[in-house]
C-alpha cells in the first residue's frame, strides 16, 4: 500500500464496489474536467480528498493568479448513490508510478474498484456538424466486451513513438490491469478550430455513454441547446465571412485543407465565438 500520508481526507465514504471516472486537466479542448464538472455539479458530488502536491509536481506546474501561487489540484469526488468516484488532476511531472498507485489506494479505502474509465478530447480535422464517435482503448479483454454493449469504437491503434514516454492514461491504465481492474480511456474528437472555445457536442457525446453506463438519469436537455446555439453562432459567423463559410464546406465534404487555411479558421472562430 502506498502512504495515504500523501493525501489529505475530508470524510471517509464507504462503499461495496465503486465504478472510477478520471479527467486530466491537460486535455484537448478542456474535454475531461467539462465533462467531471457537468456530472460533479448534476449529482452535487461530495470532495472527500485530496492529493497534496508536494514531490509530485514541478515548481512550474505552479501558476500566479493576482499575484497568488495556484498549486496543482488533484482532487476526489464521490457519488455515493451512484457508486462512483470522481478523480480530476493536473497530470504530475515526477513520480508517475507513485501517484498513480496513490491514487487508487485512496480509490480503494472507499470500496473494491470494479472499472476505470478516463475521459479526454483528440483533435479531430473534421467539421463542427460532424458526428462525435467514442473511441476507446482498453488495457483487457474483459473490458473490450463491456464497452461492445455500447457501440464504442475499439480500432484505435496507438504506440507510443519510440523514447517517449507513454500518455498518462497509458500508464494508469497498465498499473491497473496489473491490479486485476479493467479499464478504459475515452477519446473523443473535437474539431481543431474548437479546442479554444469547448464543444457542447463532443461534451454531450462522452456524457451520453457514461449516462448510460453509470445509470446517472442526467437530463442533457442544456446541452442540445449548447449546441444548437453553437451552430447559430458559427453559421452567423461565416454570413460575415464568406471565406470561412466557404472553408467550413470544403471540411464537411472531407476535402483536405492547407495549414494556412486550416489558421485561417481557428482566427476567424476564435475572434468572434465565445468560450463556453
Amino acid at each position: 500500500m502506498t502512504n495515504l500520508e500523501c493525501c489529505n481526507f475530508y470524510s471517509h465514504p464507504r462503499l461495496q464496489s465503486c465504478s472510477l471516472l478520471i479527467c486530466w486537466h491537460e486535455d484537448a479542448g478542456h474535454l475531461g474536467p467539462r465533462v467531471v464538472d457537468y456530472i460533479n455539479d448534476k449529482l452535487s458530488s461530495s470532495l472527500f480528498c485530496e492529493i497534496k502536491p508536494d514531490g509530485f509536481f514541478h515548481l512550474a506546474g505552479v501558476a500566479v493568479e493576482n499575484d497568488i501561487a495556484v498549486f496543482p489540484e488533484s482532487r476526489f469526488h464521490i457519488c455515493s448513490e451512484k457508486n462512483l468516484v470522481i478523480f480530476q488532476s493536473a497530470s504530475p511531472g515526477a513520480e508517475w508510478y507513485k501517484f498513480i498507485n496513490l491514487l487508487l489506494d485512496i480509490v480503494s479505502t472507499v470500496g473494491a474498484v470494479q472499472e476505470i474509465y478516463t475521459v479526454g478530447g483528440m483533435v479531430t480535422l473534421a467539421a463542427h456538424t460532424s458526428k462525435r464517435a467514442l473511441i476507446a482503448t482498453s488495457n483487457s479483454v474483459r473490458m473490450k466486451n463491456i464497452l461492445s454493449n455500447y457501440g464504442v469504437t475499439q480500432n484505435l491503434e496507438y504506440e507510443t513513438p519510440p523514447g517517449q514516454r507513454p500518455t498518462m492514461s497509458s500508464y494508469l491504465l497498465w498499473i491497473a490491469n496489473r491490479r486485476n481492474i479493467p479499464g478504459a480511456s475515452l477519446w473523443i474528437p473535437i474539431p481543431f478550430y474548437l479546442l479554444s472555445v469547448g464543444d457542447p457536442r463532443a461534451q454531450r457525446a462522452a456524457l451520453d455513454f457514461l449516462n448510460k453506463k453509470f445509470l446517472l438519469n442526467m437530463n442533457l436537455s442544456d446541452l442540445d441547446e449548447e449546441i444548437h446555439q453553437q451552430n447559430l453562432q458559427i453559421a452567423n459567423v461565416a454570413n460575415q465571412y464568406p471565406d470561412l463559410d466557404e472553408l467550413l464546406h470544403k471540411l464537411e465534404t472531407n476535402a483536405s485543407l492547407s495549414e494556412e487555411e486550416n489558421n485561417r479558421i481557428i482566427q476567424i472562430v476564435n475572434s468572434n465565438i465565445r468560450d463556453r
